[in-house]
Parts: structure tokens; sequence; C-alpha cells
């Protein structure tokens, strides 16, 4: 039995024989086609625990020649295709997961040594009398055995970045490392197709990479495997279906990886614990993908700091992918910043408007757990007091909800300029009433004028009231409440009956040329029939 060529099939074997197991087994008819139709050289990047590994071990538990793995796909959606016994058990594969190795070695040509003795001493095996004419040069022999068998090879890489996302290698093992896979993959007909999968896409020098034979597919660019990036909404229903769970909770917790206008992921991995403990919590803050979220988040880049607030309050912000390097080491501005957040599962990314956004609560809260270092204070502190804010609101405490919001403005403002600012003023609305997002849906109404903004928050039970906020400048309170009432409420409130709060809050715009920074505040209840 082989570890590294034609491996068994337990590594899948024990994903199927868990618990929650979701059939994602049509990838593997998807990634065939791909390799014969468009590129045998295919390149999936996804964020940890997005199921990564366990397509990697399916693959191989598939196709590898070394084992039978017919109890195991019989069962499965892939039995449906039309070529599924033609290639199930039939390929010569090659299983190299690249962390294993330079985990042991931490150096670049110890590292591709060693794979080259592991795959080499297992093919001995099976192909025992190979003239070879350079045995330390895998490329090379598998160019031999080819030549003398006619034999091709799947290769299937697991953690093929884990070179590149480590902060310790240097910029020359970075190189000998995209050489060795270079050499290894370019223009060599032994291999049938390349499967690798990793968190980062491919490296890249400028607008070019070291291997740029492959297809990449990733979290910005999912096409055309979107549906297998993670669990969808179907899927995530089933399974909420089938163990008693709160459809909606699981929806507003770990939904919002909007991959196309029709499919939208979860995180596998969050769904299965929320499961099996029964309970909906953050399950990112476990991970080692959380320093390296608290890491990029207080780099000293213009506005880094302010479009992060602003992410957290719900808002979309534009971002460039194009300059980041696919290099966790290499940054020049904020957007690579958040093109690293989108590749770790941090951010989602909407290909249409070219902007990205906090996807679920349960990121949300990673980065609210992520901001609490000195640069984030005092927003920090303004989230911290937001469930308070929401107690004097649902008291009538017209007086303390004015403090409170005040307080959040002067905080998170730090220029006339912003003060005034639409997305400011909701930004400021959404920081102060950050805990209202466990007893809401909070949605924000399209300003029809400057410099207000206005929000209304739905309750998920009915002893909490309906909500309506909207901060203005330079008008009355009374202004405020009456502009609320005048809107004949927002399409969201059509269908909602019951306890109503309209809440105004008004600022002075300028006093002696400056802002004035005194709130005053008014609530009204009212029923809504």
């Amino acid at each position: 039995m082989s570890d590294y060529f034609n491996p068994d099939n337990d590594n899948f074997m024990e994903a199927y024989n868990k618990k929650i197991y979701v059939d994602k087994s049509l990838l593997i008819e998807k990634i065939y086609q791909i390799s014969k139709e468009d590129n045998k050289f295919i390149c999936v990047s996804r964020p940890r625990r997005f199921g990564k590994s366990t397509d990697a071990d399916m693959l191989v538990a598939y196709f590898s020649k070394g084992c039978n793995s017919s109890d195991l796909f019989d069962h499965l959606d892939i039995s449906k295709w039309s070529e599924y016994k033609k290639h199930l058990n039939k390929h010569n594969v090659i299983f190299i997961n690249i962390q294993e190795f330079y985990n042991i070695t931490h150096q670049i040509d110890e590292m591709t040594s060693l794979i080259t003795t592991a795959i080499l001493r297992d093919i001995d095996d099976v192909f025992p009398n190979i003239n070879y004419l350079k045995k330390d040069k895998l490329s090379l022999s598998l160019k031999d055995i080819c030549d003398q068998t006619k034999e091709k090879f799947i290769i299937i890489i697991d953690e093929w970045d884990c070179v590149l996302r480590n902060t310790k290698s240097s910029e020359e093992d970075k190189d000998k490392y995209l050489e060795f896979m270079n050499s290894l993959f370019k223009g060599k007909k032994y291999a049938e197709m390349v499967y690798m999968t990793g968190i980062l896409p491919i490296k890249k020098y400028g607008d070019e990479s070291a291997i740029n034979m492959f297809k990449e597919i990733s979290m910005i660019d999912p096409i055309p495997i979107e549906e297998y990036m993670g669990f969808t909404d179907k899927e995530v229903k089933e399974l909420c279906n089938t163990y008693n769970m709160d459809y909606n909770k699981m929806k507003l917790w770990y939904d919002g990886y909007h991959l196309d206008n029709d499919i939208s992921i979860y995180n596998p991995r969050s769904i299965v614990s929320t499961i099996l403990d029964n309970k909906y919590t953050n399950h990112w803050s476990k991970t080692g993908a959380f320093s390296t979220l608290k890491k990029q988040i207080i780099r000293n880049y213009d506005g880094l700091k302010e479009d992060v607030e602003n992410l957290i309050a719900g808002q979309e912000i534009k971002v460039s992918i194009v300059s980041f390097q696919n290099d966790m080491s290499l940054f020049n501005s904020k957007d690579d910043v958040f093109t690293l957040l989108i590749h770790l599962g941090y951010l989602g990314y909407n290909n249409n408007s070219k902007t990205v956004y906090i996807p679920n609560k349960e990121v949300l809260m990673s980065f609210v757990e992520a901001i609490n270092t000195p640069k984030y204070q005092r927003t920090y502190e303004s989230i911290e007091k937001s469930q308070k804010l929401l107690e004097a609101t649902w008291n009538l405490d017209e007086k303390e909800v004015a403090k409170g919001i005040e307080y959040m403005h002067d905080q998170y403002i730090n220029s006339n300029q912003m003060y005034n600012n639409e997305n400011s003023l909701y930004t400021t609305i959404f920081l102060s009433y950050y805990t209202a997002q466990d007893y809401y849906t909070i949605t924000r109404e399209f300003p029809t004028g400057k410099g207000f903004a206005d929000i209304v928050f739905i309750p998920y039970n009915s002893i909490h009231p309906a909500m309506i906020i909207e901060l203005k400048y330079d008008k009355s309170v009374n202004t405020a409440i009456n502009q609320i009432k005048n809107k004949n409420y927002p399409n969201s409130l059509e269908l909602y009956h019951g306890n109503l709060l309209l809440v105004g809050i008004t600022y002075d715009k300028d006093s002696n040329g400056e802002n004035h920074k005194h709130h005053i505040c008014q609530i009204e209840k009212f029923q809504k029939d």
C-alpha cells in the first residue's frame, strides 16, 4: 500500500463515515470535464474549513488504482455520471500534501528532495525496471516512466501554497519552490490532469505567474464550480430539517458568500460544528486565520480604519483586486489587505459592483473581536455600550439615547467633512446599535435627501418593538419624526403589525463655523395595525 502513488481511500472514507456528510461527489465529473474541455491544470483556492482537503481526498479515492471505492461512490450522486465506471479507480494518481513535507524540513531544497524520494519509492513498487536519466529530479523521472510505459498520471496536490503563506519563507525560498512546481508541470505530457488546492491563488509577479498554465478558481472567480465551494442554501436547509435546527438562524450566522446571482454558500465546518454542538456561535476565532485577520486590519494604510468600521456597519467597500500578488508578505495598499481577507473567508466579494462586505454574523463577530486593539479602541468601546443604548431606546429614555448616539458620532467621525456624510451617519447608527442584530433584522432605507440616515429594525420576536431610527442635521427633532411619518413607513414594514418606535435624532450642522455636537432625541410609540 502506497502513501503517495496510487494511495488508498482511507482519508475520504473517514469523512464519508462521519455523522454529517454532504454529497459533493459531482465535483469529480465537473473537474474531469474541465480538464478535458478547458485546461488539464486546475488550481482551486478557498478558505480554511471550506472542504478543500476533503475534496482532494475524494478525487484520490475515486481515481486511484490503489483502492476499490465502489462501496463509497455507488451510493453517491457521481454514480449517475455516464462515465462513472469508466474512471472509477482506473487512473494512476500521485498525491502530495505539501504541508506535510514542509513541516518536516522547512528547507525548500530538502523538501523537494524528500517529495521526490517519497513518490519514486512508491512508484518503484509498480514500475521496477525503469531506466532513469537522473532519479533525483522528479520531473525527469516521471517523464522516463511515461516514455517507457506510456502511463500518465493524475497529480493531486493539497496545501500547495503553504510555502507562500509562511511569512518566514524568504523570497528566495518562494522562487525555488515555484521553480520546482514549474519544472514539474509546464509542458509535461505525463500529466493527465493536475488538481491543486490551497488558500491563495497562484503567486503573481506583476501581471504574470511563475506557473501560469493553471486555470484558477477562487472565491473571487469561482466559475464553473460555484456550488462546490461550500454548502449551498439547499443543502443547509436539508441539514436543518434533518437535525431540527433553525434554518433562519443558520442563514443569519453563516450564509452570505454570494458567488453569483443564484448561488450563495456557507462555511461547511461552521455548519457541521453548529449542528454537532447545537449552538450558534463564532467558530472563526478558534482558527489560526483569526490572528491573520487581526494583523491585517491594524495595517497603517490611509482609510483602512474607516473602511473596516464601515464594513462592520454593514456597508460594502470598493476594492481593486488586481495589485495583490497572492503573497501574505507583500502588501502595497488596503486593497491588498481586503483581497487577502476575501481569500481567507473574512470578506465576501461582489463581482458585479467590485466591492467587499462582511458576509454574516459569525464573521462580523470576528471583526469586532479583532478590533479590540488600541487603534480601534474607541470604536470597540462604543460597540460594547450598544446594549445599554438599545435598552434606553426600548425604555423611551430620550436623553440617554441622544447621549449615546452623540458619543458614538464623535468617536467615529474624525473630520468636519465626514461628520455630515450620509454613510457616516448610517455607520454611526449601526455601530451604536450593534447588539440590535441579536433581536432584529436591520434594513437601511435608501436616502431621499442629503445628510440623514434612516434605518428600520424588524424584530425576530414580538416582545420587542419594531423601530425606525433617523439621524438628521440642521432640522428640529419634530421634523425628523414627521419625516418618518410622512414616508408612510418603509416598504420593509408593510407586512409588520404591532408596536413601533419612531426615533428621531438631530444635531446642528454648523455653530460658529464648526460642527455643533449636541444631539437631541425624540421617541414616539406607535401601534401599527
